[in-house]
């Protein structure tokens, strides 16, 4: 529990700070549009401290007592009388602090430079002062201009924080789903080899061991090394070899992966995983693969391809539908939106996929 004190404490003092420098900045920016209009900067300043109180009052009212006490909890009807009662109160506490306070000091502070200067602004009684429309309309716009830029702040805060919420779960469910679709096929295989009591079945379970331990404790991160995750495919590829045996062709090129490039994990390996299900699993007779990846300027292109099966039945967008590709795709529009493509191409006898990625533009979650 102690360990919890000071990530909290930072993160309090973080958003107080952030929540100061907002309200300075506008005691800054009114004090210079106010200025311009009276004797002098400071006059200005200690009469725009005045209203300070009043703009956080509203502000804070709003936005962490109504909002989330009835608008979150979509208690409507009650928030817009509130919020109504507020607006209410706020100009009518801005109009009494300048008919009692601020206007008689801005006025005598003129009067010594220009003995003259009548504000017509003072003439009447109190009643008559604080009835007057115009006023009360030049008060309720004071009030609320800028602390509807800070709803404004807060109200895209608050959706930001929501979209990435959805977006976090939505990338654990994908994961989540990856790792048992991809457990269920390797699973298959050691099943196969075990029946014909392989003495490669040991191998099998060691290889399985390396990638689980990879998707379980390094695949959970955001971003992990390209290098590591080509590794894992490479590991695949042993492990399906071993399965196919001399049956299978496969080839795997690799040109300018170096240390350092990122990317998000588990990206690669289910097309990988893909090519061997659909299309060497399918076949009885000889079959083949063929893999290129390229990373240049960090720009990765990976094609793969493969043969598909003479004698099964195809279905129309059979490989389309395949958890795999889903998975990648709507993985690829939440963490590269706008830096990457993935083309997929079918023909009578080939089946291949086409996968670039701008690594340098991920979206941050």
């Amino acid at each position: 529990m102690r360990a919890n004190v000071p990530i909290l404490s930072g993160i309090a003092r973080r958003r107080t700070l952030l929540h100061v420098s907002f309200w300075l900045t506008i005691l800054i920016i009114l004090t210079v549009i106010y200025g311009a209009g009276m004797p002098g900067y400071g006059l200005a300043l200690g009469v725009v401290a005045m209203f300070m109180p009043i703009h956080i009052f509203y502000f804070y009212c709003i936005a962490y007592f109504l909002i989330p006490r009835f608008f979150n909890r979509k208690r409507y009807v009650e928030f817009v009388i509130y919020l109504i009662l507020c607006i209410i109160v706020s100009t009518l506490l801005f109009r009494l602090l300048e008919i009692l306070v601020a206007d008689p000091i801005v006025y005598a502070a003129v009067r010594k430079t220009d003995p003259a200067f009548v504000w017509v602004k003072l003439q009447g009684s109190f009643r008559e002062q604080l009835s007057r429309p115009v006023y009360l309309i030049n008060a309720f716009e004071q009030t609320n201009i800028f602390v509807w830029i800070a709803l404004s702040i807060k109200f895209f805060k608050m959706w930001f924080e929501r979209r990435q919420a959805v977006i976090e779960a939505e990338l654990n469910f994908l994961k989540g789903q990856l790792h048992p679709h991809f457990l269920f096929n390797t699973l298959n295989n050691l099943y196969a080899l075990t029946l014909t009591q392989s003495p490669q079945s040991p191998a099998v379970v060691m290889g399985l061991a390396e990638i689980l331990r990879y998707m379980l404790y390094e695949a959970n991160t955001d971003i992990v090394e390209l290098e590591r995750d080509i590794r894992i495919v490479e590991s695949y590829i042993e492990l399906e070899k071993i399965r196919y045996e001399e049956r299978l062709d496969i080839n795997f090129s690799i040109n300018g992966l170096t240390p350092g490039f990122k990317i998000a994990p588990l990206l690669i390996l289910p097309l990988v995983e893909n090519a061997f299900k659909h299309g060497v699993s399918e076949q009885v007779g000889q079959a083949w693969i063929n893999m290129d990846l390229r990373i240049k300027n960090n720009n990765l292109k990976f094609k793969i391809s493969n043969s598909k099966p003479e004698t099964a039945v195809r279905e129309t967008g059979k490989h389309h539908v395949s958890i795999g590709l889903a998975n990648v795709r709507k993985r690829l529009d939440i963490l590269y939106p706008s830096a990457h493509q993935l083309k997929i191409l079918e023909e009578e006898d080939v089946f291949a996929v086409i996968l670039e990625i701008e690594l340098d533009k991920r979206l941050e979650i």
